[in-house]
């Protein structure tokens, strides 16, 4: 969109379908069909978060920050944005927003290809010379002197490309764990009291440290939300949340997450991070019979109790299971959130409930390979640029917008 308002044509490859189609097909494997690994949660027009509750806070400190925002609210989105401590517009809104910014890049002369997906950088004397891409089962190459890879956290196999072609990359620490859900209301009358019953849904925010030295903490937290199922490759079980915009679902769910660090991926390789995901989301997927596998918190800490739901029921999209989820994880995972979770208790009263559930496993909080690239966001390819989450520099939807302008305006630097 930058560069479409400075004078450039940019051409948007984009391996998903448009968002109306990618939300049919959403909706399909949420119902019990068969996954779309071309068009799901994690591909398709606006990326990751256009599933999830479009939380736009963010810890970084940017001027951009307030012209990201405002271009939200320019395409749709409420302008309560603008002074909200914790603004968010909701999966709902932001598929509607998605759609009138490609609008705007095809009015000033861009172009937005659904269902291609870049397969292959051309190049010559170190530099980029034509993207190759695949359409149809059919490839072509567009000639280029510059790409953006605007890739999220989940291409696993443009990650593989680009090793391949010798860019440069290296390990990055992530966080692995589950999703937990309480009843809205009991989060609500645990931090507001009975100022609930006239505030909106709350919300929190909590972090421990734990004995072992990692860190244990929750994240993307969705009042009034529902876990999800957002798997991009068959075989395997991941989960995230998400909340529609009025944030009325019955239940409140956030991602409980252990630090994971390179020295935990046992090689050197720099994807050594993403086959960890994957070992993780398969045998999730085995353990759970293809359901995500659910356990009470009550059983996840202690074996002798029951294992099945009470006062919380699972709001998963498409189908779970009960049983031990702590097979799922490495060791080192189980304990810390069995630690962890007993340290939040402490915290935040009844968050270790007997009655919690907690559905498995969140592996895509962030990417697990970053990307090495200058202060201008360029590769050690010329040409090739890197932006958003995937390139493992920013994280959320604001810091990856943020950084996509920079690398927007190096290239208009270049001309």
């Amino acid at each position: 969109m930058f560069l479409s308002r400075k004078g450039f044509r940019p051409i948007l490859i984009e391996r998903g379908a448009d968002v109306d189609a990618r939300a049919k097909a959403v909706e399909h494997y949420w119902s019990g069909g068969e996954l779309d690994e071309r068009t799901n949660v994690q591909f398709g027009e606006g990326g990751a978060g256009t599933f999830s509750d479009g939380k736009l806070n963010t810890g970084t400190k940017d001027i951009r920050i307030r012209a990201v925002l405002e271009e939200f609210v320019r395409f749709g989105a409420k302008e309560d944005i603008l002074v909200n401590a914790k603004p968010h517009i909701g999966t709902d809104l932001l598929r509607s927003i998605v759609k009138n910014i490609r609008s705007e890049i095809i009015a000033k002369g861009g172009e937005v290809r659904f269902l291609t997906q870049l397969v292959d950088i051309n190049t010559e004397n170190g530099a980029v010379k034509s993207a190759v891409v695949s359409s149809d089962g059919a490839r072509y190459e567009i000639d280029t002197d510059k790409i953006v890879l605007a890739i999220g956290h989940s291409a696993r196999d443009t990650f593989g490309m680009l090793k391949s072609k010798g860019v440069k990359m290296e390990q990055k620490a992530f966080s692995i764990g589950a999703r937990i859900e309480h009843t809205q209301e009991f989060i609500s009358n645990a931090m507001y009291g009975e100022a609930a019953k006239i505030l909106p849904p709350a919300d929190y925010k909590l972090a421990v440290h734990l004995e072992n030295g990692r860190g244990f903490y929750t994240f993307c937290m969705c009042p009034g939300g529902y876990v999800v199922a957002a798997a991009s490759e068959r075989g395997t079980i991941v989960t995230n949340g998400m909340s529609y915009s009025d944030r009325g679902g019955k239940n409140a769910n956030s991602a409980v997450l252990v630090g994971v660090t390179p020295s935990d991926y046992g090689s050197d390789d720099p994807l050594a991070g993403m086959y960890l995901q994957q070992e993780i989301e398969k045998r999730a997927f085995e353990i759970g019979g293809g359901k995500a596998p659910c356990q009470t918190v009550g059983s996840f800490l202690d074996k002798t109790r029951k294992n099945e739901p009470t006062t919380v029921f699972p709001t998963y999209k498409n189908e779970a299971c009960f049983t031990e989820i702590g097979g799922i994880f490495p060791d080192f995972i189980y304990k810390s959130m069995k630690s962890g979770l007993l340290l939040m208790n402490k915290k935040l009263s009844g968050f270790a409930a007997n009655d919690a559930v907690l559905t498995a496993p969140e592996t895509r909080s962030s990417s697990p390979v970053r990307l090495v690239r200058s202060e201008n966001s360029e590769l050690s390819i010329h040409g090739l640029y890197t932006a958003g989450e995937g390139g493992g520099h920013a994280g959320g939807i604001t810091s990856a917008a943020v950084d996509g302008i920079k690398a927007a305006e190096a290239i208009a630097r270049k001309g």
